[in-house]
């Protein structure tokens, strides 16, 4: 492996090992994650004229420790006495020896998700802190993902780090009490991070490849950590089964193909396969939660051959999830599966009654069923309020040709 290959899959699975031997030896979160972002620089300038070292792990945690400690010093944050034992630190402490097996690379990253996700940062610090902490993603690329100036980005990690000081929240798993709402937490941000990354919430692409695969793969550590909580089970397969459709999902110019036009030959059967497997086994075991309701939606959809899918079993599904996840959006949802079975007229009954009105997909559902029951002049309004909400331009373009189509019938 080059020195270059290496430092492509430090940014992924040697970050939160080395800020969580930082953090566990210092103390603080805010000065420890730019200390390992400047040791990562450091890497990847060194690496690739100097040649790898022979245990890169150890050799970036060194480097952060040594910035940590000029950081604290030249900030003068703590006492002389911390400052000069780590300084006296033999040059060699961390290349010489693997680091404690105890305090291993496991913990870590589930204890790092749980503090990126603390209750006092808002949902997009959590997005952002977790990408760049755990993630290992750079403030550059976070920003062009979310069509931010880096500026604003760099400002928003900042004042996270600063909230998680001020909250007092140490490097140490919650207490079993707090951990299920803090999970719940880390899930949903995860949940975030793919959704924007499958569609895109603005900007001229329907996709972020990067974000989706980031989150399964974060999701995966996760996974590896809770092998017996089922929602993160269910977390995953839903991912995987849902970015199984992404080749089929645009055009060769971009634009947006929905699912009942996909090519279903272009779906990738190893995440299907995946997918299925694992929400199959899931269900057999785990008690029974919405990511695991979704992730089963998914696979009827997934595992159909053709667009001649079992919309009763996917209204079955939505019922369910209905009844333990309520909420306007799984009606929204459910109410697509309804006008499969029982026919617009109901679904847009159904959809009627949600208080949605800033959500350009209720406008678009609701084009879809007046159009299918004839009422064609209000199709084209709800088409034109869809697209007046709407900042994803492949979905925005896509709005307009059905809003074309409509008015030429």
């Amino acid at each position: 492996m080059t020195a270059g290959e290496l430092s492509e899959d430090l940014w992924r699975d040697l970050t939160p090992q080395v800020l969580g031997a930082v953090v566990r030896r210092y103390g603080d979160f805010g000065i420890a994650e730019d200390a390992v972002q400047e040791a990562l620089l450091a890497a990847a300038t060194q690496w690739p004229e100097q040649g790898l070292p022979d245990n890169p792990k150890a050799w970036l945690i060194t480097v952060a420790s040594r910035r940590f400690v000029d950081q604290r010093r030249s900030d003068q944050a703590r006492d002389r006495r911390e400052v000069e034992a780590a300084r006296k630190a033999p040059a060699d402490e961390f290349v010489t020896a693997e680091p404690d097996p105890k305090a291993g690379a496991r913990d870590d990253t589930l204890t790092l998700l749980l503090l990126c996700c603390h209750p006092a940062l808002t949902p997009p610090s959590q997005i952002a802190l977790t990408l760049r902490a755990v993630g290992g993603l750079t403030t550059a690329q976070i920003a062009r993902a979310f069509l931010l100036p880096e500026s604003t980005l760099a400002q928003r990690i900042s004042r996270a780090k600063a909230s998680i000081r001020q909250a007092g929240a140490g490097f140490q798993l919650p207490p079993e009490s707090e951990r299920p709402e803090r999970m719940h937490s880390v899930l949903r941000v995860l949940y975030l991070i793919f959704n924007e990354g499958y569609t895109a919430t603005a900007g001229p692409e329907l996709h972020d490849v990067e974000l989706t695969r980031e989150a399964i793969r974060l999701t995966r550590q996760a996974r590896d950590l809770l092998p017996r909580d089922g929602e993160v089970a269910g977390l995953l397969a839903l991912m995987l089964l849902t970015d199984a459709r992404r080749p089929a999902r645009t055009r060769p110019d971009g634009g947006l193909v929905p699912l009942a036009e996909q090519d279903r030959s272009r779906w990738d059967r190893r995440l299907i396969d995946e997918g299925v497997e694992l929400i199959s086994d899931t269900l057999t075991w785990a008690p029974l939660g919405p990511y695991q309701l979704q992730a089963a939606i998914a696979a009827v959809h997934d595992e159909s051959a053709s667009a001649d899918t079992d919309w009763r079993q996917i209204l079955q599904l939505y019922d369910q999830l209905s009844a333990i996840a309520p909420g306007p959006i799984v009606v929204l949802n459910r109410a697509v599966a309804v006008a499969e079975v029982e026919g617009p007229h109901a679904a847009l009954t159904l959809v009627d009654r949600l208080d949605l009105g800033r959500y350009y997909l209720f406008h678009a559902i609701r084009a879809d069923f007046l159009q299918r029951l004839g009422r064609l002049q209000e199709a084209a309004l709800a088409c034109d309020a869809a697209i007046a909400r709407c900042d994803n331009a492949a979905e925005r373009e896509f709005l307009r040709r059905r809003r074309a189509a409509i008015v030429r019938a």
